[in-house]
């Protein structure tokens, strides 16, 4: 959709004259080979390329639009508000997984958000060659800084007229700065040249058409010199038609660097290409080669189910990435809606499974809630264009809305837009429901279109599948760990006491946290944590045989040092290779004091009654199960009525990057400041914390213990 450009410094017109002159010189200042204009389109969610130079509108196609939640340089600028400098390749790779699989050249990259006081407009991005310095020179940094500020201002004087730049559906294209004119006489001198050479050359413009051959050229690629000017090779020459080949011109144009590779023209001659990129173009020499070692099979075209050019499988490959990190349902669906439906261009967009002979819905964005509202539960027997592509398992696509209307006129929803794409889900062997993609101005559905979205949906279906046994195991296997885990805890008078448990949020599997108080007599309770190694079956099973260890031995008195010691021997009955951290604490609130004995186990900390907390700072003996005749040294500290004790799992505090000694230190300066009124409210603050930053790949276990306040 394009604005409405009007003259004047401040329309629409304006702005994009002056982002193409900033443009311009960024690229002039920093010797930039390629540069676009991002911009943010909020009702969309996306970020769409508005201009480019130093590329073809045609070449960035698959890279044009974004969305904003996606995990890449660009909208990583734009949603964080800071410059993102990548350094090569390794490192997009390191940091940007998904942009790596789309751009698998060796370039580095500086992207610039744009923005005015809290609006956000887009991104400036720039490419150089993976082999050019690791940082920007001071220069190279002023340049490109001053013309994300020209382009933010010029933005926002366009908005502010009410006529804001709006990206068009293809990107503008911002020529490169022409190459020195030669005289005629020189001209013909340097074709005379390439005519006497023995090699073939051909030169390549930046939409890689050919725009100049030699004769030896033509004669080596079979060809004569009208038939491949003006031409794209792999488009003429259908022994070049395979991504392959493709891909070399394009990691020549992304990086700049020199490229080469092999082919064979039928029916037994092998070619070497070698490609020389520069701003205006690609160089392209051509000479007889011998077959490559192993001499692989020569493949004619390729395969009919799968997008036939380089940047569309590398298309296909980014917006999946998406879909191999979702782990549940909720994932799947949040990739789809927020990722992939952005870079598909889709004004509406559905996905349906069909379970038990009715159809439900799992997402849709774009249509009407009406609309909505009819799908949900339909029975299949309805015979709906979705309904009929679950039944047969193949794509129906509508360029045109008048046929898709008289077949099914009684259907709202089908009025709604006037292009369609009804995609199947197909896995395990069978049509688990359907994607319906909708477009409000009508669509045309090329080959490549058809195969990219076919395999997108293919891909999808396997993301539910494995989402569906995901979420079905989870649910399995927290129902086990749920029973193994304390359903209550004893109501011991004078006591006041909170615990949590969490699960992973991350993880096929279970944990091994766990918790528990025990009633020792009428002056003494035991509070108990502990953490079994791994994630799994047999971690909680190990876990629910040391719970029942842990009440056998302290009901006999035993103190928590013996406690201990004696379910450490334990596990040399139980032969498992699985080691348990554990901290128990006994309580005598008569004598307001605590004993604790650590396996271990992460230090309890204390809250005192007048305020701040300190760390346990009580020997600990080494982890259950590795030493049969391990022994456990016990403190004792006091324990006054309204203090706190918290005891707790590592997935309370462990997070990347961090020390964990002082990630302690931070829980014990979080729980001197909060509230401790009420244990249950703390108890919560402190998981709500914890879930807040990047933690969530482990399970958490607490348990806050502190004696009342007389007279409460």
């Amino acid at each position: 959709m394009t604005g409405g450009h009007r003259p004047g410094p401040d329309g629409s017109r304006g702005a994009a004259a002056e982002l193409d002159r900033a443009l311009a010189d960024a690229v002039r200042a920093t010797g930039s080979h390629a540069a676009a204009v991002f911009l943010l389109v909020p009702e969309e969610q996306a970020l769409r390329m508005e201009v480019v130079t130093g590329l073809s509108a045609r070449v960035v196609g698959p890279w044009s639009r974004l969305a904003l939640a996606a995990p890449v340089p660009v909208a990583t600028a734009v949603r964080e508000g800071r410059p993102v400098w990548v350094r090569g390749h390794a490192e997009l790779a390191r940091r940007f997984a998904r942009t790596a699989y789309a751009l698998p050249y060796e370039l580095a990259m500086i992207v610039m958000p744009l923005a005015t006081d809290g609006t956000k407009w887009g991104a400036l991005q720039m490419l150089w060659p993976g082999t050019r310095a690791e940082h920007l020179a001071p220069g190279e940094e002023s340049a490109v800084t001053a013309a994300a500020d020209r382009m933010s201002r010029a933005l926002a004087r366009a908005a502010a007229s009410g006529d804001a730049l709006r990206p068009a559906p293809v990107p503008r294209v911002l020529p490169a700065a022409a190459p020195a004119r030669h005289p005629p006489a020189e001209a013909q001198a340097a074709a005379d040249l390439t005519e006497r050479l023995a090699v073939g050359v051909l030169s390549l413009d930046l939409d890689g058409r050919v725009t100049f051959l030699n004769a030896r050229a033509a004669e080596l690629l079979g060809r004569t010199k009208g038939d491949l000017m003006r031409t794209r090779p792999w488009e003429t020459l259908p022994w070049l038609d395979d991504p392959a080949f493709e891909d070399p011109y394009l990691g020549a144009l992304f990086s700049r660097l020199p490229s080469r590779f092999t082919a064979l023209r039928p029916p037994d001659r092998w070619l070497s290409f070698l490609l020389s990129p520069d701003a205006t173009g690609i160089s392209v020499r051509v000479r007889p080669a011998g077959a490559p070692e192993g001499n692989p099979a020569w493949r004619s075209a390729p395969s009919a189910t799968a997008p036939s050019r380089a940047g569309a499988l590398y298309h296909l490959l980014y917006i999946s990435a998406g879909l191999t990190e979702a782990v549940d349902l909720r994932d799947v669906t949040a990739a789809v809606t927020d990722q992939i439906m952005p870079v598909l261009g889709a004004d509406g967009f559905g996905l349906l499974t069909a379970d038990e002979g009715r159809i439900e819905i799992l997402a849709t964005r774009g249509f009407s809630p009406s609309s909505t509202a009819y799908f949900e539960h339909l029975p299949l027997a309805a015979g709906t264009q979705g309904a009929q592509v679950v039944e047969t398992g193949v794509p129906a696509f509508f360029s045109r809305p008048d046929e898709l209307r008289r077949a099914h006129p009684d259907i709202a929803l089908y009025r709604e837009m006037d292009g369609w794409a009804f995609l199947p889900l197909n896995a395990s062997g069978r049509t688990i429901g359907y994607c319906v993609l909708g477009y409000a101005d009508g669509r045309t559905f090329g080959p490549d279109d058809r195969a990219a979205l076919t395999s997108l949906a293919g891909m999808i279906a396997q993301a539910l599948e494995r989402a569906r046994l995901f979420d079905a195991k989870n649910r399995l296997a927290h129902v086990l760990q749920n029973a193994l885990l304390p359903r209550s805890l004893p109501d011991v008078p004078g006591l006041r006491v909170a615990a949590r448990y969490l699960p992973a949020t991350r993880g096929m599997d279970i944990g091994g946290d766990f918790y528990d108080l025990i009633r020792l007599d009428g002056s003494a309770v035991a509070a108990v944590i502990g953490d079994v190694q791994g994630h799994n079956v047999g971690a909680a099973a190990l876990m629910g045989q040391v719970r029942t260890a842990v009440h056998a031995h302290a009901s006999t008195g035993a103190p928590p040092g013996q406690v201990l010691a004696r379910i450490n021997r334990l596990f040399e009955d139980l032969e498992t290779d699985l080691f348990t951290s554990c901290l128990y604490a006994r309580l005598d609130l008569p004598r307001q004091r605590a004993t604790l004995a650590s396996a271990g186990h992460l230090p309890a900390i204390v809250r005192h009654p007048g305020g701040g907390a300190e760390i346990v700072q009580a020997p600990s003996g080494i982890l259950l199960g590795v030493e049969a005749d391990a022994q456990y040294p016990a403190a004792e500290i006091p324990l006054p009525p309204g203090a706190v004790l918290l005891l707790y799992t590592d997935g309370l505090v462990e997070r990347p990057g961090t020390d964990i000694g002082t990630a302690v230190h931070e829980l014990a300066d979080r729980l001197a400041a909060a509230p401790a009124d009420s244990l249950d409210a703390l108890a919560d603050g402190l998981i709500r914390e914890a879930r807040g930053t990047d933690r969530g790949r482990d399970d958490i276990a607490l348990l806050l213990v502190g004696p009342e306040e007389r007279g409460r």
